[in-house]
């Protein structure tokens, strides 16, 4: 190779490096100085964090942002905003879009969009986790008001809706994440925001003042409290960057790459010193005294298996997955320390999504059962609890996954249903603690109701009501319900683990419904 031809080949080189070592963080020590300053890590710091050390794979790196409309000429974009790639979390491959706040406030330009379009396809064709860490002001406005750019609109929403149900769709709010970026995470499976940094909603303060004239805070308005523990849009809220990206690395290590594959299993763990033991005392000798079911869910599953989602958001259902004997399930409880365990509207959405995330991804569903039924009231109506109940039926009738119902102490009316009691869903095992109690509706309510008259013109009404209301509930007990094969057995409290255990290893990952028509689509109540 002659001296002419190997300079140009370093000339070009030496461009290559010098345009490359200008994206990185020590080239921009100035803008990643301010984003540590607003207690945030950058881009690429985040990237780090998430995915094995030494994996990251960066696409698009050397993109710059279109400067073909009103007011753009000037713009200095690099990456168009975003950080692009692929990598590793736990030795599996992930596609992950990491927006960049010192690039013009993260906001997306259309080749930044196109970037991500780009992943998300690769995620839908090669099976593997989608990744969002977003952190930004959404569309960016000098693009997006040239009709050129903004007519087409954006086929990511599209290839989100595929991706749905296929791979692990994961989205962080890591800092401003009004419009744009919640409009990403709205489609993914789950959704972590950081306390103090991040918001999340349709519209930040400003344009809510210019629309309505409203005048509120961002906080107020869409910040990690609000979105995750009142309203459920975000599932965790973290406490810093590095904690909402190991709550991420926590959530995929549950689920598989995509739905052909199995969810990946490891070492059995035995339960909690003293937590299986204790089963046999865990249920109080009053039924109105409430109790913490997680303590249930430690004795069952093993030793620090349980990961919660939403347990900010309607905290009278506790879901989450866990592992039993290495294995993976998700698991389904009333909590009677929030409502008695009473489903509401919250607790309904929220538990009709986690059933629709175990059954896309093939995680055999626990369900453990004290229900009182579902919240009554003016209020209740007001939140159209009954939708929101049927679409908590809607789920558990298409889930195809194997389940088995453990009734712990209460299984009243439609909520025992729902919580997958009985027969009513083909659970494949349904069995109960001998603290059962499993009935139509509460035996004062119906007493009350039924036997108003009766009760009412007996000489001495406040004893014919105690005695209707004491021969009904000799007929609520697990016993009495095991007598008529409408569940499978009684058994000991302590042997729960190991019975739920035994009944998933004989049962096949999936199940077809038998005699259904052949239909494109169910259409969910909500």
């Amino acid at each position: 190779m002659s001296d002419e031809s190997t300079g140009a080949t370093r000339w070009a080189f030496e461009q290559f490096t010098h345009k490359r070592d200008g994206l990185g963080d020590g080239a921009r020590a100035t803008a990643i100085a301010r984003q540590h300053e607003l207690g945030k890590l950058s881009a690429r710091e985040r990237i780090a964090l998430l995915l094995d050390h030494g994996s990251f794979h960066e696409v698009g790196g050397l993109v710059e942002p279109k400067r073909d409309t009103f007011d753009t000429g000037h713009l200095q974009a690099p990456m168009d905003g975003v950080l692009t790639g692929y990598g590793h979390v736990d030795g599996r491959p992930v596609c992950v879009c990491a927006f960049d706040f010192t690039v013009l406030g993260g906001s997306n330009g259309r080749i930044g969009e196109t970037k991500v379009e780009r992943m998300a396809t690769h995620a839908l064709e090669h099976g593997c986790p989608m990744v969002l860490l977003l952190d930004g002001g959404g569309h960016r406005i000098q693009e997006g008001l040239d009709s050129r750019h903004f007519a087409q609109g954006s086929r990511y929403f599209q290839t989100a809706v595929a991706l749905s149900g296929w791979v692990p769709t994961v989205a962080v709010i890591m800092g401003p994440g009004f419009a744009g970026p919640s409009n990403f995470a709205a489609l993914c499976d789950f959704v972590v925001m950081v306390r103090g940094t991040s918001t999340m909603g349709i519209a930040g303060p400003a344009l809510v003042a210019a629309a309505t004239g409203e005048v509120t805070h961002k906080n107020t308005l869409g910040g990690a409290h609000v979105q995750t523990d009142a309203n459920g849009l975000a599932d965790i809220a973290a406490g810093d960057d590095a904690e909402a990206l190991a709550c991420v690395r926590d959530y995929l290590a549950y689920l598989p790459s995509n739905a052909r594959l199995p969810a990946p299993s490891v070492e059995a763990r035995e339960t909690e010193a003293g937590f299986e033991a204790a089963l046999l005392d865990r249920m109080p000798d009053n039924p109105r005294k409430a109790y913490d079911v997680c303590d249930v869910v430690r004795g069952i599953v093993d030793e620090a298996s349980l990961f919660q989602i939403k347990p900010g958001f309607a905290p009278n259902l506790v879901t989450g997955f866990a592992r039993i004997q290495g294995r993976v399930v998700g698991i389904v409880a009333n909590q009677p320390l929030h409502l008695g365990g009473t489903l509401d509207a919250k607790a309904c959405e929220k538990g009709a999504h986690f059933v629709s995330l175990c059954d896309g991804f093939g995680l055999p569903l626990v369900y453990l059962v004290d229900v009182p039924g579902f919240l009554v009231g003016s209020q209740a109506e007001d939140t159209a609890l009954a939708r929101r109940s049927a679409r908590l039926l809607f789920e558990l009738g298409q889930a195809t996954v194997p389940r088995v119902s453990v009734v712990l102490r209460k299984g009243y009316g439609l909520g025992y249903i729902a919580m997958c009691g009985g027969r009513s869903f083909d659970a494949d095992l349904c069995v109960a603690w001998p603290t059962a109690e499993i009935c139509a509706m509460s035996v004062e309510g119906a007493v009350d109701v039924a036997y108003q008259k009766q009760v009412k013109t007996a000489a001495d009404p406040a004893a014919q009501r105690a005695e209707l209301i004491g021969r009904f509930k000799e007929q609520l007990g697990a016993l009495h319900a095991a007598e008529h094969f409408g569940i499978d057995d009684v058994i000991d409290p302590r042997d729960t683990r190991w019975v739920v255990h035994a009944a998933l290893e004989r049962c096949l990952p999936r199940k077809r419904h038998r005699a259904w028509p052949d239909k494109p689509h169910g259409i969910s109540p909500i």
